[in-house]
């Protein structure tokens, strides 16, 4: 009889699935992004709310070869650490497309055809609202907070099957590539060509020296602030230079091997044979994986939440919510993201399953796919991203940002509801 494995006294080198870690790191940090909504909310409206926007008109300057930006702490968020934000994303985009669930093209099917849906839908109806008074705001209720949705989700997690988490994952990735690519077409204004070209050249430079084998950090750092010095003075929205060089990053591991025990090559005492094997599960791991498990953190516990701090402070009253419920704006953004996101995804979901083209999401019941399109409704970071480019006027501002706080916190209230109700005989 053969005896059973034993288990090692030595702990044993265990690599978490990514899309497991990815999403309990963005379940978790939902919870730190939505203190610091509130906390902003609060703050704005306390006898310290001259603090609150004085902190964020604070002006800091940085001087530079002869250059020099000189920004509010507000701008500096939301054009400097929101870049390291949409690194992450470009580093989750380039990992999906090329390892993950968008690598094989049927899988993919569905959740990019949802995200399509999901996209034109919440922009349609915008239109149909507030086209006549805002149109450039159409984009707001466009894309998915992945980190609140996730949370959502995570709340409803033994009532959902995997393969739902790994189609909200899908459809908020193209969610934002969609995003991404609406702030750089249409956001990005007075464009200089001469900025453009030399980031251009910065862009080319990163993948020469990606293909050369050089595996410093610091080199692709140092490119990557060019690129975006260049596409801010360019007038590119500069967090494009983020995804840029997060989807540039290599997503193959320099070594093709897998380490499953240090037990098995050698005693965990043995301290050069320790840096050998921290060398090699290093070498194992592709650029994509390694940067995304140094900077997810960050991204996910620091620079959202400071986000969130920085943007989220309306200032309530009576006389501001009777603007805001009078205002097209606010109710075009509001029914977009309630609206149309969940209509646009199911609608979408549905045709896309019926005709044949894609696999509906195992174990998955159709209740379940409107739940998880009234999850992609939470609009939050990306949306009040987008409001700062497409609404100049601060009025139509405030309704907007008090718009995507009403429409996600209803929700993510409603998503829970569909997630938690129990099978029924039509489903």
């Amino acid at each position: 009889m053969n005896n059973p494995p034993q288990k090692s006294s030595h702990s044993s080198v265990r690599r978490l699935s990514p899309l497991r870690d990815f999403l309990h790191r963005e379940s978790s940090g939902a919870v730190l992004l939505a203190i610091a909504a509130v906390v902003a909310l609060i703050w704005a409206n306390s006898p310290w709310s001259a603090s609150y926007e004085s902190l964020w008109a604070t002006k800091a300057s940085v001087s530079f070869a002869g250059h020099s930006l000189d920004l509010d702490l507000r701008h500096w968020v939301n054009d400097g650490l929101m870049t390291i934000f949409f690194f992450v994303v470009g580093l989750e985009i380039k990992r999906e497309v090329t390892h993950g669930h968008l690598s094989n093209r049927r899988a993919a099917l569905l959740p990019g055809i949802a995200a399509i849906g999901g996209m034109a839908i919440p922009a349609l109806v915008y239109l149909a609202i507030a086209g006549s008074t805002a149109p450039r705001g159409w984009a707001i209720p466009v894309a998915t907070d992945i980190a609140l949705a996730v949370g959502v989700l995570s709340v409803a997690k033994g009532r959902v099957p995997s393969s739902l988490r790994a189609f909200l994952l899908g459809l908020a990735i193209v969610d934002d590539i969609g995003a991404i690519i609406i702030i750089a077409v249409v956001y990005s204004s007075g464009v200089a060509f001469g900025w453009i070209t030399a980031a251009f050249i910065g862009v080319v430079l990163a993948v020469l020296v990606r293909r050369s084998g050089v595996q410093t950090i610091a080199v692709y750092v140092v490119v990557g602030v060019f690129v975006w010095f260049a596409m801010h003075e360019g007038g590119i929205h500069p967090t494009i230079a983020g995804v840029m060089m997060g989807l540039l990053a290599p997503a193959s591991p320099r070594v093709q091997t897998q380490l499953v025990d240090v037990d098995d090559g050698f005693e965990v005492s043995d301290i050069d044979a320790a840096r050998m094997a921290t060398h090699a599960a290093r070498s194992s791991v592709s650029t994509v994986e390694w940067l995304q498990h140094v900077l997810h953190p960050w991204s996910s516990f620091f620079i959202v939440p400071v986000f969130a701090l920085a943007n989220s402070g309306i200032e309530v009253s009576i006389e501001g919510l009777r603007d805001a419920f009078g205002s097209s704006v606010t109710w075009g953004i509001f029914f977009g993201l309630l609206v149309g996101k969940p209509l646009g995804i199911f609608v979408a979901t549905r045709l896309a399953i019926r005709s044949g083209i894609a696999d509906a999401p195992e174990g998955a019941r159709p209740l379940q796919v409107v739940g998880v399109g009234t999850a992609a409704g939470i609009g939050f970071t990306v949306a009040l991203f987008i409001t700062e480019l497409a609404l100049p006027n601060e009025a139509d501002q405030t309704n907007a940002k008090m718009a995507i706080l009403l429409a996600s916190v209803t929700a993510a209230i409603l998503a829970i509801g569909l997630l938690f109700k129990k099978k029924s005989r039509s489903d």
